[in-house]
This record gives C-alpha cells, structure tokens and sequence, in this order.
C-alpha cells in the first residue's frame, strides 16, 4: 500500500471516528495496522474505540502499545489510564497519569485523574491536592471539582465538599453526577429535605441514573416516606460496582398471590439487614411454601422461623422454586408504611440450649448485665462513622454495679481502667452462641451493627449508640425505632463527636430501675 493511500485511509478512519460511525473507522485502522503494525496512532485510536464500548481490557493492551511506540505522548498514557481505571488496576492507573503529567505538566485531566486513581487506592489526601493542581491549570473543570468534593467528603469535610459541588454546577448546570454528590454531601450535615430535592434534580437530568435514584429511596426512607422510598430503593441492583440482580432465572416476587408456587427468599446485604427484614419471612409463608437461603452465620437462628419450608446456607444446593425476593424488597412487596411496619417481638429465637449453657457461666456474676459492642466491620464502607473504641466508653467504668458483657468479635481492646468488663467473645461460634448470650442479659448497648439489630429482633432491651447520619431505618430525630419497639436511640448531635452520646448513656445507665434477667437453671 502506497504512503499517499494509508494517510488517506487513516484520515478517513479518523473522520468517520469523530462522527461517530465506529465500525468503519474501526475496520481503517485496522487496514492502517496490517501494512504498518507500529502506527501509533491507529494503535491509540483503535484502543479509544474499544474503551468506547466497554472493552478496557483491550483498550489498555492497545493503547500500551501505542506507548511503547510513542512514549512521548502525553495523551497515550492519560488515555491508558482512564482504561486501567475503568479495569480496577488504580496503582497502574495512578503511574500512566503521572506519565503523562512528566510529559505535559499543564494537561489539568491528567492531573483530575490521578486524583480519581489515588482517591480509589484509598489517599484521598493525595487525590485531594491532584484535584487543586487541576483546578489551579483549569479553573473551570467541572469535574475536577465534583471530584475534589468526593476526596473531602472522604475526609470528613462536608462543608467543603458541598461548596465544590456547587462549584461544579456553577461550571456546568446540568450535571447529574454533582447533584447527586451534593445530596449524599448534605445528607451527611442533616439537611435530609435538601438531599431529597438534590437527588431529584439529578434524576430529572439523567432519568436512569440509578446510583441518583438508590441515594433518593435512601433519603426518603430517612424521613419516613416509605411509600416512595420503597420504590426507589430498588434502584439499588442497577448501581454501578453493586452485586447487581440476582440471577436466579426466576420472576421477582412483587407480592402478589403465590398459589401453588414456591418462593425463594435471600439475604443480600449485612446480618443487620437480614435480622430486620427476616420478620417478614413468616408473613409471606402464610401465603404458601417459602424458602430462605442466608449466610451460614445466621442459619441456625432463622431455622427456628415459624412456616418456612427450608433454610438453607448460602451456596448450598436449593430444591427448585418459581419466584425468588431479596430480604430488603419485602416491604415493598407488602406495601409497608410507616404506620404499618410489622413490630411484634420477639421473631427471632435463641436455642434454649445453648442459653442454659450461658446461664450456667453467668450464674456467679452479681448485679445488672450490659452486652456492650463499639465497632462495626472496619471493612465495611463509612464504617469509621458508626464505630468508636472501646476507650470511648470509659466514663461507663463510672457505674461500679454494672457488669459489662462484650458482644464484639474481632477486637480486642484493653477495656477503661475500674470497668467490670468480661469477654468470651472467642466462643462465639456463630449469631446463634451470640443470640444466646444475649437473653441472659438485662441490656444491649451498641452502634449500629448487626448485633442491635439481632437484640431487637429477640426483642431484649437494647440501646443503640447511633451516627450522625443514621442508617435509614432508624429515621430522624427519633429516640424510639417503629421496627424495634424493645430500642432506644442515643444519637450524636455532631458528626464523629461520641463524648455527649456516651455521657448521655452513663446518665440514663445511672437512673435506669434494674429488673435482672434470672439465671437460674435452663
């Protein structure tokens, strides 16, 4: 193929790639590379189509190509950043960025997207000041300041990230993205009636934005407008980076008659999730045959769920069923309220052998007993939020009458000085052992984990120590829970600001009148 023919060929490619017809540009590259395999160009724009539909796996080995051909190309390696990004590979991402900025210091994207790479390797204080040196070469760059709100955010401050957002729309108006960051960043400061109409601004500009309609039901659910939250919720499997839909192969149950068929229900998110919403699986069985897979964990206990006609572990082989509905889409599938959530206590049940056992243990410890858990799962996402230590809880040692039972699994923390503090937590073999310890208890205190949850469900008394910005079962401003009649809130006036909750507690713990749980005999 004659010179003049592959620039032809190419800068046609090139015009049919910029108008948008891929496939014919596509098959010019490719006629480019068969007479010259190092054109480097053809390389890095074949590897911008495959990005274009979704193929970063090719993209990135293309355009690394391209590099090694051309390694004095900034837009190459920015390029095969954005593709190492899109695959999860953040630390190669990270190195191609700064690549490019070597080559091209004042390419303001480039900067923007090793903010984006160091923001996911979890250094949102690196991902911060790329952002700024951004900013600072292209004041204007909207999405360089969304995505500097979102490494504020990370860092706790809210407030600056709110401002960044509203900076992002004062550069572009219709950006669904940071109408959406700014709800999540004013959600998070108590302002829930903003965040709802944040939210709607960005389903309004991008009507499939699902992350914009899960963080709506969210806000709505907050403040008790199950109606529409519900709904909006399970825009949750159409997240991106989410488990998505469940693939049964099976029609989602929306609630109506089951007749001759079986229902598969199944747990999807947390233990706390599934110790909630479990309440309903007694419901749905008096509608016809249901089954229930869950993790291992949590078997033993909703094996005792009163209707059900199997419990099964997560993984195990399952009879055939017709119909299949997560945990969480069941208030939706028996249109709950606020008015009508089905409370009655207790639904779950401790083994009673396994709580003689603990009766026995627990027979030579005097006075009230209090299960006690600080943290959640660190590996949980904003779980530094709900978590505290157990230091925290040293003005409890005030209280030389109380008995202090630790619930927390997996930390293992010298407890406050003068605390009467005992801890068999390494004999707690599953939510079974852990249910059965705690009816032996006169009170659970906890963040918000799966074990006040659990407290709740087997309808003990349990206090819960709560974020700033709850959980959105536990709505707003409320110190009682519609789902947990036995549950009180101490909820924090200030975000990360434990000291007034724990006095708080102390105070109540003082004044509370001790009616002990008997430890007599099974």
């Amino acid at each position: 193929m004659q010179q003049l023919d592959l620039a032809t060929i190419f800068r046609q490619a090139v015009a049919d790639h910029r108008a948008g017809r891929l496939q014919p540009a596509e098959a010019g590259y490719r006629r480019v590379l068969e007479a010259a395999p190092g054109h480097a160009d053809s390389l890095h724009y074949l590897g911008l189509i495959a990005a274009q539909v979704g193929r970063h796996d090719l993209a990135a080995d293309l355009i690394a190509r391209a590099v090694a051909v051309r390694p004095v190309m900034p837009d190459y390696s920015n390029n095969l950043g954005l593709s190492l990004t899109a695959l999860g590979r953040f630390g190669e991402a990270a190195d191609a960025f700064r690549r490019a900025i070597a080559l091209a210091p004042d390419l303001a994207e480039a900067h923007s997207n090793l903010g984006n790479a160091l923001r996911s390797l979890g250094r949102p204080a690196e991902a911060e000041l790329s952002y700024r040196r951004a900013l600072q070469l292209a004041p204007d760059l909207a999405p360089a300041h969304n995505n500097l709100g979102a490494a504020l955010a990370d860092l706790d401050r809210l407030d600056e990230a709110e401002q960044s957002y509203r900076q992002a729309l004062r550069c572009n108006p219709v950006y669904p993205e940071a109408y959406n960051n700014l709800a999540n960043a004013v959600r998070g400061q108590g302002h829930w009636r903003a965040a709802i109409e944040y939210c709607r601004e960005a389903v309004a500009l991008a009507p499939d934005y699902a992350e914009a309609h899960y963080n709506l039901g969210w806000a709505l659910l907050l403040t008790g407008d199950f109606a529409e939250g519900w709904p909006e919720f399970e825009w949750r499997w159409r997240v991106e980076g989410g488990a998505g839909t469940p693939g049964f192969g099976v029609p989602l149950w929306r609630g109506e008659p089951l007749e001759d068929r079986t229902l598969l229900l199944h747990a999807e998110q947390g233990a706390g999730d599934s110790f909630m919403f479990c309440r309903y699986a007694e419901r749905a069985a008096k509608l016809g045959r249901v089954l229930l897979v869950a993790p291992p964990a949590l078997v033993g206990l909703f094996k005792r769920l009163s209707g059900l006609a199997g419990v099964f572990a997560a993984g195990a082989e399952l009879p055939p069923f017709d119909l299949h509905c997560p945990l969480l889409s069941l208030p939706l599938a028996f249109g709950t309220t606020l008015d009508s959530v089905p409370d009655a206590v207790p639904y779950l049940a401790a083994d009673p052998g396994r709580v003689a056992i603990w009766r026995d243990r627990l027979r030579t410890i005097e006075g009230p007993r209090v299960g006690l858990v600080w943290a959640g799962n660190p590996a949980q996402r904003d779980d530094r939020r709900r978590s505290m230590t157990l230091a925290d809880l040293a003005p409890l040692a005030t209280l030389p009458a109380l008995n202090f039972i630790s619930l927390q699994k997996g930390r293992a923390e010298t407890p406050p000085a003068g605390m009467r503090f005992f801890d068999w937590t390494e004999e707690l073999q599953d939510y079974d052992d852990t249910a059965a310890l705690i009816e032996t208890l006169d009170l659970v205190l906890a963040v918000d984990t799966g074990v006040a949850h659990l407290a709740g469900a087997l309808g003990r008394p349990v206090w819960l120590m709560n974020r700033f910005e709850p959980y959105f079962a536990w709505l707003t401003e409320r110190e009682d829970s519609p789902w947990y009649p036995t549950l009180r809130q101490f909820r924090q006036n200030r975000a990360g600001e434990w000291g007034p909750v724990v006095e708080s507690v102390r105070k109540a713990l003082a004044l509370r009148s001790w009616q002990t749980t008997a430890l007599g005999g099974g």
